[in-house]
C-alpha cells in the first residue's frame, strides 16, 4: 500500500482494492462518481464478491459542487457500522483522495481507527493521447469486473 502523492492517505491499484475487497468481507468500496458517471460509464461489479457498494457523491453534476453533506451521507450509508477498511474510487483517482481524507477525519473524531484507501487511477484512469479515458489504467482497462445500466 502505497502513500498518495503527499495527501496522507494511502493508495492501492485496482487490482490490489480487488484483492482486498476478496479478503476482507469487512471491507468496504464507495464510489464517489457522480450519478450521470455511474450511469453513463459504468461501475464495479462487486456481485460475485457478495460485497455492496455504496455510492455517494463526492461532488455533483453539472457544476461538481462539493457536497458538503459528503461524510453524513456515508455514515448513514454505513448505518452505524464501522468497517475496517474503507475503499473510495472516483473517475481517475483525485477525488477519491479527499473523500478518504475526509471520511479519515471524520472516524477519528469519533475516535475511530479506520483504513481509509483511495483507489489510485480510479475507474476509468488516465487520459491516454487521444485524451481518451478507460484504455490506459483503472478499473475498467485492469479488466476487473464492472457493469454498466
Amino acid at each position: 500500500m502505497s502513500s498518495g502523492s503527499g495527501s496522507g492517505v494511502s493508495e492501492l491499484l485496482p487490482t490490489e482494492t480487488w484483492d482486498l475487497l476478496k479478503e476482507d468481507s469487512d471491507a468496504v468500496l464507495v464510489d464517489v462518481r457522480s450519478k450521470p458517471e455511474l450511469g453513463f460509464v459504468g461501475m464495479p461489479d462487486l456481485s460475485t464478491l457478495d460485497h455492496t457498494m455504496l455510492c455517494v457523491e463526492w461532488a455533483s453534476f453539472p457544476g461538481m459542487s462539493a457536497n458538503t453533506t459528503f461524510v453524513e451521507e456515508v455514515l448513514h450509508e454505513l448505518g452505524g457500522a464501522t468497517p475496517s477498511v474503507m475503499l473510495f474510487l472516483c473517475r481517475s483517482g483525485v477525488r477519491s483522495i479527499g473523500a478518504a481524507r475526509a471520511m479519515t477525519e471524520a472516524f477519528t473524531a469519533e475516535g475511530k481507527t479506520v483504513k481509509c484507501v483511495s483507489v489510485a487511477e480510479g475507474f476509468e484512469g488516465d487520459l491516454d493521447e487521444q485524451k481518451h479515458r478507460g484504455g490506459l489504467n483503472g478499473w475498467k482497462a485492469r479488466g476487473l469486473p464492472w457493469v454498466q445500466s
